[in-house]
């Protein structure tokens, strides 16, 4: 029996192996895991269809897999005999949509100037559309993540399908560059390799699946959303006599008491008052998306590079729960055994650097939230309180956001009330209940 690669799921139709489980001669059973596999930033096992002894195994780590590829060959009693397919009964042949895609240059629409007409819709759900389209855009090569779709609800029909093979061709035939915006702009020049051994000793590694997700979504969203960053600080000196004071409690019960729970509160707290913080701006429709749920994401860093599991309904648990939720979203990140759903459905995203260090940065937002919290490393600072002059616990403060939903004045009042928010906390919401 043959084993192939499975379908992956809505959208994904390849893979790096990063860790192959088996070896030839090897028992396995069904639903035993036998190959990982890198897709996005995801990596997930792919179980046997069935059980017997691994006869061949044709994969090995590194290498990138199509669905439907052989993995490997079992065989032995526990592998069923594949079955005759019955024959398919006779039926009349009808006519395959028509989807002209040789049209003469003279009947191509041109394509005006500025913004590219077609840019990758990221809404974390599958596009709609009917089966037979599916095909018809896996056939050609296309993602329908890139496809308006005209009927309601987005959904996309053969007439989308067309006018978007038809934009394909007017790139194709276009006597000028289509990178190039606006008249006077120069078009984005073809990418160069350089031989950087003529000046020296070089040594070179592949760029992982993980790294090409994460550059081709962060240009993404640098040159799609027009970012402006707002700074502040906000005094987190009585939230850290209030963490040190509770700091055991928490641990007896498995919990590692940090700024990054009081952060997530302070975070919602904030959106509550400013709403817009927690939409999203739906290009297709034009329309701005207010969410009525707080599910925020933390950036994570990892040996294999940046990771934002989503920490759902914050409005709703204590800082105890989320303590000991950010300790299992953090550690499942770091050993790469977060699920893609675990990374969807953010409404705002923390990057917290304090425990690395380093001053105020300018987070890139993560599409298609509309702002990111920056936190760097609190640092004591001479503070004037009433009529002295005392050292306080400062936190640096940067909210980036996408100027096309949010005002500067509008962010300027949301990090106010995000910085008083961490000032505002109280043994109520930290102690534990009495037993």
């Amino acid at each position: 029996m043959d084993v192939k690669l499975p379908n992956l799921g809505e959208g994904a139709d390849s893979g790096t192996v990063v860790g192959v489980l088996v070896n030839v001669g090897d028992m396995v059973s069904e639903g035993q895991t036998i190959l990982e596999l890198e897709n996005e930033k995801a990596i997930a096992p792919i179980p046997a269809p069935a059980s017997g002894k691994v006869a061949k195994v044709l994969v090995k780590e590194g290498q990138k897999l199509s669905v439907g590829q052989v993995i490997l060959t079992l065989e032995g009693d526990g592998v069923a005999a594949p079955k005759e397919p019955a024959p398919a009964p006779a039926a009349k042949p009808t006519a395959a949509p028509v989807v002209p895609v040789n049209t003469a240059p003279a009947s191509i629409p041109v394509i005006p100037q500025g913004v590219p007409l077609y840019q990758p819709i990221e809404t974390g759900l599958p596009p709609a559309a009917a089966p037979s389209i599916r095909k018809m855009a896996r056939d050609l090569g296309i993602d329908l993540h890139r496809i308006r779709g005209s009927e309601r609800g987005g959904r996309i029909v053969m007439k989308d399908l067309y006018d978007y093979i038809q934009y394909l061709q007017a790139i194709a035939f276009s006597p000028k560059p289509v990178a190039e915006a606006a008249p006077g702009v120069p078009a984005k020049p073809a990418p160069e390799s350089i031989d950087f051994s003529k000046w020296g000793t070089v040594d070179s590694e592949p760029v992982t699946p993980l790294r090409r997700t994460i550059a081709r979504r962060m240009v993404e969203s640098w040159t799609t959303i027009p970012h402006v960053t707002q700074y502040d600080e906000s005094d987190i000196t009585d939230l850290m006599a209030l963490r040190k004071k509770y700091k055991d409690d928490y641990a007896e019960k498995g919990a590692n008491l940090t700024v990054t729970p009081f952060a997530l509160k302070a975070v919602v707290k904030a959106l509550q008052l400013h709403p817009v913080f927690n939409s999203s701006w739906d290009e297709v429709k034009e329309e701005i998306v207010h969410k009525q749920y707080y599910h925020i994401g933390l950036a994570v860093d990892t040996e294999a590079g940046l990771l934002v599991p989503v920490i759902r309904d914050v409005d709703k648990k204590s800082i105890l729960e989320l303590s000991l939720e950010i300790e299992e979203l953090a550690n499942k990140a770091r050993e790469r055994k977060l699920s893609l759903d675990e990374m969807k459905g953010g409404t705002f995203t923390i990057s917290n650097q304090g425990g690395i260090g380093g001053g105020p940065f300018t987070p890139i937002i993560n599409k298609p939230e509309v702002a990111i919290l920056g936190m760097a490393r609190g640092v004591n600072k001479p503070v004037v309180v009433g009529k002295e002059i005392k050292a306080r616990l400062i936190l640096p403060l940067s909210l980036s956001y996408d100027h096309r939903i949010i005002d500067g004045g509008t962010a300027a009042r949301f990090i106010t009330d995000l910085g008083k928010a961490f000032t505002e906390f109280t043994d109520e919401d930290v102690k534990l209940p009495k037993k």
